[in-house]
């Protein structure tokens, strides 16, 4: 007699997968680099700096010091420049091709990185020669990188969340690290800019603008309610993290400048204040953070191909006529939408950032709404991606 046929629960499996992912990677954020005195870092305070890094990063002394920072880099420079290519030149670009130039670029920049980054390290008394010394930790630095990304891509193929899920472990972890031993009345403050965040972004993630769409294929009741939907926050919270990433590069030049110029009054100067808890260095993450939010927009919902398909297919907007027209009129809604999607995370940023200059808030919580908005956005996405999953155990077999 054949027993009857048991479905599998892929959901489950793919929580037990994406668990065993985060231990390990959990595991590895917890393994100091070679030479390195772990207790040195464990009383040192964590600035805006340290709790923006750690979001694409690990702990400063940590395996995954670099975290996925030099990923984020090399993706961002690939990107701008396939975008800036013709619709025709892109066909012709092979998807290996692009994987095989940013791979290149993000071990150029994690090589970089871990240069200076362990210039910056204190490290215990050993027999070893120093140079030895910060050579093994900048080899280990590298090979976390190297390692996260396969962590992520495995996730991202048998788990939930990609690498996003990692950064939703750091992010996390910086939370609760950044609120650790403080009292209730200075955590207002920043808690109360953090609540309206939550409310802002759940909005803008639930929100979108809808633009009526005429079908040709289309003849029944359901002709009017076509359309195409933009979210009211076009690309998510990926220009906050991304705008950390985009500052690191400027960062690196200085510290290569500092290395070769010690004694420079110029550079030394721009080391001092291009941070975020100085007026130069908000200035530029905020500026960052609108380039990045209407960049990120055009290049991932590519207006210009959606009025394309609209014209090949012979489908239109309503009183829009098709192709350069209704390309342009895709682009200013979309700008507009991206402005206000990065106006209104820039005045929830922002805002706490000010407060710290005038000393409203200490440096340590200055973040916080910031984690509060990105922990937001990459759970909304989470469960977006949960419930799709899930819905796969509701299918029933036909045997």
């Amino acid at each position: 007699m054949l027993k009857p046929w048991k479905k599998e629960s892929i959901i489950k499996y793919k929580l037990v997968y994406t668990v065993i992912i985060l231990l390990v990677y959990m595991l590895g954020r917890s393994l100091p680099l070679y030479g390195i005195d772990p207790a040195v870092y464990s009383r040192q305070a964590m600035d805006a700096e340290a709790l923006m890094e750690q979001a694409i990063g690990g702990d400063r002394y940590s395996l995954f010091a670099l975290g996925i920072s030099p990923y984020m880099m090399a993706s961002i420079l690939v990107q701008v420049v396939v975008s800036c290519r013709k619709a025709s030149s892109k066909d012709k670009i092979s998807p290996g091709k692009v994987n095989r130039v940013m791979m290149g670029l993000m071990l150029v920049f994690a090589v970089f990185q871990a240069v200076f980054r362990v210039q910056e390290l204190t490290f215990r008394e050993m027999a070893e020669p120093v140079l030895l010394v910060k050579f093994l930790a900048g080899l280990e630095m590298i090979a976390g990188v190297m390692l996260i990304l396969w962590l992520a891509g495995r996730n991202k193929k048998y788990g939930i969340g990609g690498q996003t899920a990692l950064i939703y472990i750091n992010i996390l972890d910086g939370l609760v690290r950044s609120m650790d031993g403080y009292s209730v009345r200075k955590l207002l403050a920043p808690l109360a800019v953090s609540a309206v965040a939550l409310v802002v972004m759940n909005v803008m993630e639930s929100g979108e603008k809808r633009i009526p769409v005429q079908r040709i294929s289309i003849h029944n009741i359901y002709a009017d309610k076509n359309y195409l939907a933009f979210k009211l926050n076009p690309v998510g919270v990926m220009p906050v993290m991304f705008a950390t990433a985009f500052l690191m590069l400027p960062r690196l030049l200085l510290a290569g400048l500092g290395y070769l110029f010690p004694e420079n009054g110029t550079v030394l100067w721009w080391q001092e204040n291009l941070v975020m808890t100085r007026p130069l260095g908000i200035g530029a993450y905020i500026m960052t953070l609108y380039l990045l939010t209407i960049g990120f927009a055009m290049i991932m919902i590519a207006p210009g191909e959606i009025a394309e398909q609209l014209l090949k297919g012979g489908d239109s907007l309503l009183d829009v006529h098709a192709g350069r027209d209704t390309k342009r009129y895709l682009v200013r809604v979309l700008v507009r939408i991206s402005f206000l999607s990065a106006t209104v995370m820039s005045i929830c940023l922002g805002a706490p950032m000010l407060m710290q200059l005038q000393g409203g808030i200490d440096r340590t919580l200055v973040m916080l709404p910031a984690s509060v908005m990105m922990l937001t956005g990459i759970w909304y996405n989470l469960s977006q991606e949960f419930t799709a999953v899930k819905g796969y155990d509701a299918y029933k077999s036909f045997l």
